[in-house]
């Protein structure tokens, strides 16, 4: 068995700068060595079968970061972050209108920030509460739908106008960052699976959002546009 050690590991980074170390098969490295690499967030893959799927997942994590780190990854995770900010002004102010309707606002706060760990890890999200209607059921609660109803200056009058306003605001904002979303993962090779999941996800707290309007507007018989 062939030791790796600290000092070998800092002559090769002096020749030339690592991010990643590959083990290579019938060779380990010393506690020093694993340190040296943790110290300066090198990666360190080996071929031990228990840590592949780990690997794997770094590998990932690693890839994603990179592109985040990029401009226009910046630009979506700082518009996810507002989007954040955005849903914890909502549920503030809805706190002391509805009760019931915040805490809705609150668990599609925290379906969006699954989002946000998603894209960056890989991992699958979990899915929204679905809560059928007579527009909206198991079949197309994943899907891009558009809007049950326009908003307009009529809906501002109702009793709950102020928050058909902040739910529409939200729905708006999302779907603007959903375009952002879908560039990020046209520029990627191996996301498809990944933008699969994210988008039902986002399709799901969109569509949830309507419903919520749609109950604040007073309707008990679906108005979803044909």
């Amino acid at each position: 068995m062939i030791f790796i050690t600290e000092d070998d590991l800092r002559d090769l980074y002096k020749i030339k700068p690592f991010t990643e170390y590959e083990i290579a098969p019938g060779t380990r490295i010393t506690p020093g060595a694993r340190q040296f690499l943790a110290d300066r967030g090198i990666n360190m893959f080996d071929d031990d079968p228990r840590g592949k799927e780990k690997n794997a997942s770094a590998r990932k994590v690693s890839t994603t970061d990179d592109r985040m780190s990029g401009s226009f990854g910046r630009r979506l995770r700082t518009r996810m972050k507002s989007m954040e900010a955005m849903f914890l002004d909502a549920e503030e102010e809805l706190l002391s209108k509805d009760v019931l309707l915040t805490q809705s606002v609150i668990s599609l706060g925290r379906s969006f920030s699954g989002i946000k760990e998603a894209i960056r890890t890989g991992n699958s999200n979990d899915d929204v509460a679905l809560h059928k209607c007579t527009g909206i059921n198991e079949e197309n609660f994943c899907d891009d739908m558009e809007d049950c109803f326009e908003i307009t200056d009529f809906h501002i009058r109702l009793p709950k106008g102020r928050e058909i306003v902040i739910l529409h605001r939200l729905r708006c904002s999302l779907r603007e960052i959903e375009l952002d979303i879908e560039k990020f993962f046209d520029d990627c090779e191996d996301g498809n699976n990944q933008r699969e999941a994210v988008d039902k996800t986002m399709h799901q707290i969109v569509n949830t959002l309507s419903q919520l309007i749609c109950s604040a507007a007073g309707g008990e018989k679906c108005q979803k546009k044909t």
